[in-house]
This record gives C-alpha cells, sequence and structure tokens, in this order.
C-alpha cells in the first residue's frame, strides 16, 4: 500500500471527510501546518467571530499538528507557517508521494523546494485566471514566479475547468494534470432534513407558496451580498424573501440599509443626514421579507439549505476561486445563481436547466435573471432536482478514485 503524506494549513470541513475516505486505501499522513493552537478552532477575522466546526475533523485517519513558529501564526500570510520540524517529519513517515494543498506559505514552499527530485510531488489548488487584469509589470513578475514555481511539482490536481486552465498557462503539461473534482460531503447535505426545513420557513414568516432566496458565506466585498440586496429591493415581488447567513464586515452596512426601508420622509431626511451613502426606499412592505441569521455551524447548514428555493452567489471577486457554497446548495437539490466570477459556474451551472449566470456586478442582469428564476416555483423545483444529479459528478468518490488511479499507475512514485 502506497504510503500519500498530505502538507495542509489547517483542519477544513471540505477536506476532512475526504481524508478519511483516503485513509481507506492508501496509507495516509496529514501534516497540519497552522500550529497546535490553532488547528481546531481560530478567529476568522472575515466571519468577525471564533469559528470551531461541530463536525469531527480529526476522526479515523492519521494527522500529526506540526510545530508552528511564527511570530505571528495563521494562514493570512505567507510567514504567518513556518515549520522547521516539517521536513525531517515527512521523512520519519518516509511517504512514496506528497500533496501539498497550496504553496503560499513559508513551510509549504520550503517543503515543496526541499523534496523536489526527492519524492514525487503532488500539488491542489483552485486558482484561476478569473481575476486577471490588464498586463503590467506586476502581472509579469507574477508570470514567471509561478513558471518557476510549478515546475517543482509532478502532478497537478484540478478542480474543474478554470483551474486547468491556470495551470496550463503556467506551463503545467496534460499528462500532468489529474481531475479530481472539487466536492463535499453530498451526502451529508441531500439527506432528508424536510422537516426541520419546514419549520425553519415557519420560524422566519415564509409561507410554502412563497419563494425564499439564499445568500450563504461572508459578508464581504468579494461576495458582493449588497448587489443582491440592491436587486432584490428593486426587484420587490411580493412573493419572495429573502435571507442572508453569515456575518462579517459589511454585515452593519446591510442590516442599515434594510432597518431604513419604510420609514417616514421625515425619518429618511434624518437617516440621509447620518448615512448618506446609503440609497433608500419608501417601499415598508419589503422590509419583513429580508432576514439575518448569524453564521450557522455545518451540522445546521443542510437544514437552511433544504429551506430555500433558490441559492444565489453574486461574488465580484478578487480570489472567488470556486464557490463551494454552490455544492453545498446543488447537493441539497437547490437552483443556483451565480455571477461570471464566480469559478465554479462554467463546471456546475447548466442555464436554463439548474440555474442561471450573471454578468458580475451588472445589477440589471442580476434582476432579470432573479425574475425569470423566482416567477415560477415549480419550475425551480424541478431545476434543484437537476443541481442534484449534476453535483452527483463531483463527490469526494469521483476525487478518490482519480487519485487512487492516479497513484496505482504513478511509475514516479519510490
Amino acid at each position: 500500500m502506497k504510503r500519500l503524506a498530505i502538507i495542509i494549513t489547517h483542519p477544513i470541513q471540505y477536506y476532512s471527510p475526504f481524508f478519511v475516505l483516503l485513509a481507506k486505501v492508501c496509507e495516509l499522513k496529514v501534516f497540519y501546518t497552522i500550529g497546535k493552537d490553532k488547528a481546531l478552532s481560530y478567529f476568522d477575522p472575515n466571519f468577525k467571530r471564533e469559528i470551531k466546526w461541530d463536525i469531527p475533523l480529526l476522526n479515523d485517519y492519521a494527522y500529526e499538528l506540526v510545530t508552528n513558529t511564527s511570530k505571528d501564526p495563521g494562514s493570512h500570510s505567507y510567514k504567518g507557517i513556518v515549520n522547521p520540524s516539517l521536513i525531517n517529519n515527512i521523512n520519519k513517515f518516509d511517504p512514496d508521494i506528497i500533496l501539498i494543498y497550496g504553496w503560499a506559505y513559508h513551510g509549504h514552499l520550503s517543503a515543496m523546494r526541499y523534496f523536489k527530485n526527492k519524492i514525487p510531488i503532488w500539488f491542489r489548488g483552485d486558482s484561476n485566471l478569473l481575476d486577471e487584469g490588464n498586463n503590467n509589470f506586476k502581472k509579469y513578475l507574477r508570470y514567471f514566479f509561478l513558471k518557476w514555481l510549478y515546475r517543482h511539482i509532478d502532478k497537478a490536481l484540478y478542480v474543474g475547468m478554470a483551474n486547468k486552465a491556470y495551470y496550463k498557462k503556467f506551463g503545467i503539461k496534460d499528462h500532468q494534470l489529474i481531475f479530481a473534482p472539487h466536492s463535499v460531503d453530498n451526502k451529508r447535505f441531500a439527506e432528508n432534513r424536510s422537516m426541520e426545513a419546514e419549520q425553519f420557513r415557519k420560524t422566519l414568516g415564509i409561507r410554502p407558496e412563497e419563494i425564499l432566496i439564499l445568500f450563504a458565506g461572508k459578508l464581504e466585498q468579494k461576495k458582493n451580498p449588497e448587489l443582491l440586496l440592491n436587486a432584490f429591493i428593486k426587484m420587490d415581488v411580493k412573493t419572495t424573501h429573502l435571507l442572508f447567513v453569515g456575518n462579517g464586515v459589511l454585515e452593519e452596512n446591510l442590516k442599515s440599509k434594510v432597518e431604513c426601508l419604510g420609514i417616514s420622509s421625515e425619518g429618511l431626511a434624518e437617516k440621509m443626514k447620518t448615512k448618506p451613502s446609503l440609497d433608500y426606499t419608501l417601499n415598508d412592505g419589503i422590509k419583513r421579507r429580508i432576514h439575518f441569521m448569524d453564521f450557522q455551524n455545518q451540522s445546521t447548514m443542510p437544514v437552511v439549505y433544504q429551506a430555500c428555493d433558490l441559492f444565489c452567489l453574486p461574488s465580484q471577486g478578487p480570489a472567488e476561486t470556486w464557490g463551494l457554497a454552490v455544492n453545498e446548495a446543488m447537493a441539497a437539490g437547490k437552483a443556483v445563481l451565480v455571477s461570471t466570477m464566480v469559478g465554479c459556474a462554467i463546471d456546475l451551472v447548466k442555464t436554463s436547466v439548474n440555474g442561471e449566470i450573471f454578468k458580475s456586478g451588472n445589477i440589471e442582469d442580476l434582476i432579470n435573471k432573479l425574475s425569470t428564476l423566482t416567477d415560477d416555483k415549480e419550475k425551480l423545483a424541478q431545476m434543484g432536482v437537476a443541481s442534484q444529479q449534476i453535483i452527483q459528478n463531483w463527490s469526494f468518490e469521483k476525487q478518490l478514485e482519480a487519485i487512487v488511479n492516479t497513484i496505482n499507475n504513478n511509475i514516479d512514485a519510490k
């Protein structure tokens, strides 16, 4: 049985269940590089809260919490992960293959450079070219750096078409590419939680015939939740509700905007003095149909997805490399609406089949797509069925099959 070492920053809810499956087919050891203090819980500045997942992330596979000597430990910067003992610890494990998740940390890049031509190095990341801007000197420097960087790897596990195009631009050859689809625990999100979802809707005051549009994620500029709020307000369809689930730097601004919906003209004038940057409307019927919830943990999210009719990810970037919340919503059997800046759009969203794609930042296009999708609740349900069928090919099992086949056929493994 081949010995596989994985280098990754910290336990992640999207990866740990996959490691459990991988441990059944190879001798696996996962090296977590963020350090013992931050491995199980950490403060997320974008969510503005301490994050501790409520599903087990360290069960049923071998792992090691590698010492991190950084003065400012964390995955926020290159110098946030420094692991002087990592190379020695990996040598003790004596793997046949090393799989590295992400290069942009001192500890990871050091291992990549050290083990080049010693042990086959596989790499997994989800970067794409969607944020590529105009030609400039910085862009050229980045190009030559990444060409140099990817010469250190033997195989690249690409998660989708946009990621594949990225790897090819920076020198990865076709024979080095392995399609290992970006996946979530489809079975957990598909498990029938309909009774809880029905109660969830009742709690929000949403009638069975009404349509719930869901945004779930960090309330930050990258994900552009304000565009969705503005579109919903302008569209103002009486039978629709909008739910934001999450926290972040834009939370206060979004809630303030909703708070000011439907105020009197005198109150509006006063509000405009204190917060002139906000657009206000006198429509007081819409206020009850916009809802906010704090960050919800993994055990609750299947209920949240199953309660909605349409999931929307309106990201503008930069670095919306994939959008795994889209996988989750599709696994829960929901139609999806995403922007052109969402990395998974080209792979997962089939226009008029399981959802729509709108031009990032274009509120009129977003309104048009929202209006079309929310015009027929039954059609949304049919799209949700299509989503669940499509996402079956984006599963842990498919990812496992790709990796195992490559391990078994890897003539370069020592």
